[in-house]
């Protein structure tokens, strides 16, 4: 099938380089030309892996190209993907959905015959509808489906759940729509993926939902850590004891400096305020956003009473800046908040990160190191935000030698208390002795 996506960005990228894995040509399509001259020369403008061998492949095949004008590969489209951003907008917390539209106005002029188009981005409940309106308004005669199929794709790991998702989710109630999205899943009937139909509305909200379960998990979690520290318990046994049970399951119960990301952020607000607009509020909801913005700038009253409660004059190492590991994504990262928390307490910062360039365009006054040795040189605490495998296995000894006092707050409890204290160290976890 032919497909064209609209949007290069991470979903838009990953989801059409996947397809055209599937064996399915497909031109994805930006406005940004530098960027689209960088695809075209090889480069890939995120870090994912595995992400930069799929395109090249794909590329090499004849399956999978890049664009600034959309006229031809809508025209002769299967499907048109909308994979473009929903931001948070300003002042209020609503999704932003300005590029949504502006694709849909601009789809719709270049239409020719039946053709379904999918919103592949993020979007609140009832876009489907504003998005086939537009089509409508724009072009009366257009021979259209609009569908919404949610993205499921966690940042480190795309690839993998683009191919082996635990569902797909297609929300269309057309029936020539469906059998398009079928055939451009196909591949993943060999591996027996259920494939979900729903209404659009159904389909819209079913994305929201499952982001703000799984945050608020993590915050139930952090929250659960807290109480551990106060009574004396040990938080990742408590994880354990209860993701065992299979009601409750063991992902996204590993206590940290709280959530951050291009998702759980902005779709939890997204849904605060389409739920607050319905006259339904989510009080969960509202709450584990009102938690977990607390909770990142709490973390460096942690790193401060690791030192006695007073970081004027010292010198602090950062290891790992992104929201998580193996991105480049420091959307909503927790360091965001952290490092400018302890530099307000007088601390100076140095920090590394693999890939979070992006933070030293985003945080001031940080000496960014060349890697996590550079960062514990003469630091008086080390704290570890971002658990990025090299700091798995860091040599101990040596961090010990290089800092000026063996103090470590470890935010991502990637190391046991018990070895930490017979290396000498000074250890600070979360949500355990």
């Amino acid at each position: 099938m032919h497909v064209a996506m609209i949007g290069t960005g991470y979903v838009g990228l990953v989801s059409g380089a996947c397809f055209a894995d599937f064996g399915h040509t497909v031109t994805c399509i930006d406005k940004d030309a530098g960027k689209i001259e960088r695809l075209k020369a090889g480069g890939i403008p995120i870090y994912e892996p595995g992400l930069d061998l799929l395109v090249a492949s794909n590329v090499k095949a004849g399956r999978l190209f890049f664009s600034t004008d959309a006229a031809e590969a809508v025209k002769d489209a299967d499907a048109v993907f909308i994979a473009v951003g929903t931001p948070s907008r300003r002042g209020d917390g609503h999704a932003d959905l300005s590029y949504v539209h502006a694709a849909a106005e601009e789809i719709a002029g270049l239409l020719d015959g039946f053709t379904v188009v999918v919103t592949k981005s993020t979007v609140p409940v009832g876009t489907g509808d504003e998005i086939e309106a537009i089509i409508k308004e724009t072009r009366p005669d257009a021979d259209v489906a609009v569908v919404s199929n949610p993205e499921f794709l966690r940042e480190g790991a795309a690839i993998e759940d683009f191919k082996r998702p635990d569902r797909v989710v297609v929300g269309t109630q057309d029936e020539r729509a469906k059998a398009v999205m079928r055939e451009l899943y196909r591949p993943l009937y060999l591996n027996e993926t259920p494939i979900l139909f729903t209404s659009r509305r159904t389909s819209e909200l079913i994305k929201y939902a499952a982001n703000a379960f799984l945050a608020m998990k993590i915050t139930f979690i952090n929250e659960v850590a807290d109480l551990c520290e106060a009574v004396g318990a040990d938080v990742q046994q408590v994880a354990r004891g209860i993701g065992l049970d299979g009601r409750i399951g063991g992902k996204f119960l590993n206590a940290g400096p709280g959530y951050g990301g291009s998702c759980f952020p902005k779709d939890t607000l997204a849904l605060v305020r389409t739920a607050r607009a319905a006259g339904s509020p989510v009080e969960l909801i509202e709450t584990t956003v009102k938690v977990n913005d607390a909770r990142k700038k709490a973390m460096a009253a942690k790193v401060s009473r690791a030192v006695a409660g007073d970081l004027a004059g010292k010198t602090v190492g950062v290891l790992g800046l992104t929201f998580k590991p193996n991105t480049d994504d420091m959307r909503d990262a927790p360091a965001l908040d952290i490092v400018p928390a302890l530099q307000a307490q007088g601390a100076k910062v140095q920090a590394f990160d693999p890939e979070g360039h992006e933070a030293q365009t985003m945080l001031t006054g940080v000496d960014f190191k060349a890697n996590p040795y550079d960062v514990a040189e003469g630091a008086d605490v080390l704290v570890i935000i971002t658990e990025w495998d090299q700091f798995r296995a860091l040599d101990l000894d040596r961090i010990k030698l290089l800092m000026n006092k063996p103090v470590l707050v470890d935010l991502r409890n990637i190391y046991k208390p018990e070895d930490m204290q017979a290396r000498g160290f000074l250890y600070t976890s979360v949500g355990r002795a």
